[in-house]
């Protein structure tokens, strides 16, 4: 069993920043990419960004483009999303997620594993 578990949500102010972690244990498999995803109350699940293992090369959703950002450390199998500038409508459930084969990594069915999400309120 693969379990990822993601860590480091909560709530801040309006401009504030916050750093998620995401940690893969159990079965060894391999990473392609492992990506963030957020969903908030009453709305779709939606793609925030995403990380190629092997060349750490980072692509994200328009929404949050120069305000987070990706890494990972490969010893640690653990992927950070570093959120700088938080908005109120960055608020949701953050959830990683991981792709052991080749995949585009934008959409939910790209993955084969996920969290079971953290909470980040941004307060107005």
């Amino acid at each position: 069993q693969v379990q990822l578990v993601e860590s480091g949500g909560g709530l801040v102010q309006t401009g504030g920043s916050l750093r998620l972690s995401c940690a893969a244990s159990g079965r060894t498999f391999v990473i392609y990419t492992m990506g963030w995803f957020r969903q908030a109350p009453g709305k779709e699940r939606t793609f925030v960004g995403g990380i190629r293992w092997s060349s750490s090369r980072q692509f994200y959703a328009d929404s949050v483009k120069g305000r987070f950002t990706i890494s990972r450390d490969n010893a640690k199998n653990t992927v950070y999303l570093q959120m700088n500038s938080l908005k109120p409508e960055d608020t949701a459930v953050y959830y990683c997620a991981a792709a052991n084969r080749i995949v585009v990594g934008t959409t939910g069915d790209d993955y084969d594993y996920w969290g079971q999400g953290t909470q980040v309120t941004v307060s107005s």
